[in-house]
């Protein structure tokens, strides 16, 4: 079980992951959900019904995770090559499609974060050092789609952008100020790889 992911009775998963294991994730789930901000308004709504038809933003964010993260429903690859009246109507129906799906898409990835800190959180008051986290098939969910997330912001801050950028990570000299996020970024894949795994019926 150490290092990935293994398939527990009933459903679920489970994982072995020692303290500093379980550091390295908490603290990248935290900038994470950092990064993707707060709900509507900032805070927790009183009134359900305004938090449930507010607007999101019609504009792609600026920084270029959160473009990764919420990227445009319509465009994408050769949409610059596109005649001017196709391209302003494709952002158009971006800008829509983003105004009403955007809030609701953050909310699910800040669910899915917080889900994973808790999770470790829980683990770690447990008992000392390393332990054994066990997932329910729910949880185990929402952790893919977090690992999924994170994988997503290192590589966009690596400049991943296919299999051969991910092939010359593995050849960066061990001085590089890189490093430490690409190790992240493979042993995050391996572990969403195994939790995959164990998923699939």
């Amino acid at each position: 079980m150490p290092g990935h992911f293994e398939p527990i009775p009933g459903g679920g998963a489970a994982v072995a992951l020692d303290e500093v294991e379980i550091s390295i994730i908490r603290s990248l789930a935290v900038q994470l959900l950092e990064l993707i901000g707060p709900g509507p308004g900032g805070e927790a709504s009183d009134d359900p019904l305004a938090e449930l038809f507010a607007e999101g933003p019609s504009e792609p964010p600026s920084d270029p995770v959160l473009q990764r993260l919420f990227p445009d429903a319509y465009g994408g690859p050769g949409a610059e090559e596109m005649p001017v009246a196709d391209a302003d109507e494709q952002r158009a129906h971006s800008a829509e499609f983003r105004r009403f799906t955007e809030n609701d898409l953050r909310a699910v990835k800040r669910e899915d974060a917080l889900a994973v800190i808790r999770s470790l959180d829980a683990l770690t008051a447990a008992g000392e050092g390393g332990a054994v986290l066990k997932l329910s098939p729910e949880e185990s969910l929402r952790w893919m789609r977090a690992l999924n997330d994170l994988r997503l912001a290192i590589g966009t801050r690596l400049e991943i952008n296919d299999e051969e950028d991910t092939d010359l990570l593995y050849r960066l000299p061990d001085d590089d100020p890189r490093k430490p996020m690409v190790m992240a970024y493979l042993w995050l894949g391996g572990l969403q790889e195994t939790l995959v795994e164990t998923l699939m019926p």
